[in-house]
């Protein structure tokens, strides 16, 4: 049984003080306007949801698949089976497939050559290479084909519930989507976990094959202190980018799909990012290792376990216009015992106004073994009376 908490009674007295709350039907989505048909803006360091537009619709992704390309050659980089000096083939599938004669975006590679894993990594996100994809992933799992199982599995592994993918490029395959929502996961988490691969992001030029392209990123030329990551386009789905910037010490994340044309793509996730960056100012709302509720525990020795973060819990708000707060802490249960310190137990759920803003994981703060058989039996006559809530 999913059961729901709310948070302590002194953090709600204190955000009621702060804010001077108010019952309204206005949503964090409502402060901002986009002609995007989905958007989404992140903190990438608190995970909270800024700015939503239908972050869950399926959509084409076109070339923002080769994020998820990326993905897996970075996690084998990272686990040590491959080297970024481990040589790849140009067979003539990946040669006609996306190569020069394809129309679409390339790095130009050589029929029947060898090149360098880390130059068709630069191929690939400096140059959207089609052709860089496919040799990778004929390389790494014999098809493009079995390279999409690799690209599925990560992305359950991820988390992401939202996307399936086909083929490493992103070329249109009706049984082929993803959600922004899970783009912006994915780009979290490439920027986190792959700091010493992130780094391609940023280039603003390859050559390759004795030809010079640009990155596609048109925000990296904004001075606006954006550094990654990729754009896409298909005719389904219109123009599509999932742009990151950092200023000071804030990283935002924000992915834009459906737009019209290369120029509102480019003015409308600079527009967003520079919004998100003015418009919201960071609240602190635990201390690290500050309790922040309590679940039930079925059976134990106590009829609750304390529950706290991983450190501190921050959560950005907009400025002179908040919406209502409310946060909850969300588990299956009642629990049953022995709960162990540190076990992961319950998620912390924040909204903001109508939009569910941040999800934080909950451990318990202390170990409640299982109690005796008087305990047991009155948890049975809750249970039996009332059930848990």
């Amino acid at each position: 049984m999913v059961s729901h908490r709310l948070i302590n009674l002194s953090f709600l007295l204190c955000l009621v003080a702060l804010f001077a709350f108010v019952s309204s039907k206005h949503s964090v989505a409502q402060l901002y306007q986009t002609p995007a048909k989905q958007a989404l803006l992140l903190d990438a360091d608190t995970g909270t949801v800024l700015f939503g537009k239908d972050a869950d619709e399926r959509i084409p992704p076109a070339s923002l698949a080769k994020l998820m390309t990326m993905e897996v050659v970075f996690h084998q980089l990272k686990t040590g089976k491959l080297t970024l000096e481990d040589k790849f083939f140009v067979s003539e599938n990946a040669w006609r497939t996306g190569g020069a004669n394809s129309g679409g975006s390339t790095m130009f590679a050589k029929l029947n050559s060898d090149i360098r894993l880390e130059d068709l990594i630069k191929g690939v996100i400096i140059q959207s290479a089609n052709d860089g994809c496919i040799i990778i992933a004929e390389g790494l799992a014999g098809s493009e084909a079995a390279f999409s199982g690799l690209m599925n599995e990560r992305a359950r592994a991820l988390g992401l519930t939202g996307s399936f993918f086909t083929n490493s490029t992103g070329l249109p395959d009706e049984n082929q989507y993803v959600s922004i929502r899970d783009l912006a996961k994915l780009a979290q988490h490439m920027i986190s976990e792959y700091p010493e691969y992130y780094k391609y992001y940023q280039e603003p030029e390859f050559e390759w094959n004795n030809i010079l392209q640009r990155n596609r990123n048109p925000l990296l030329r904004m001075n606006i202190g954006a550094d990654g990551m990729k754009t896409g386009f298909t005719e389904a789905s219109g123009y599509a980018i999932v742009g990151t910037a950092k200023r000071g010490s804030q990283r935002l994340i924000t992915v834009l799909s459906g737009m019209a044309s290369k120029k509102q793509r480019a003015e409308e996730s600079r527009k967003i990012l520079d919004w998100g960056f003015r418009a919201f100012e960071k609240l602190s709302l635990f201390k690290e290792g500050e309790v922040i509720g309590q679940a039930n525990v079925y059976g134990g020795f106590k009829s609750g376990v304390d529950v706290t973060g991983d450190g501190p819990v921050e959560i950005y708000l907009p400025i002179g216009n908040r919406d209502k707060l409310k946060a909850r802490i969300i588990y299956q249960g009642p629990l049953l015992p022995p709960v162990a310190e540190g076990d992961q137990v319950a998620t912390l759920k924040v909204w903001i106004g109508d939009e569910l803003s941040q999800e934080t994981p909950l451990y318990a703060a202390e170990t409640v073994e299982k109690g005796g058989l008087q305990r047991q039996a009155v948890d049975a006559l809750k249970e039996l009376l009332f059930g848990w809530l």
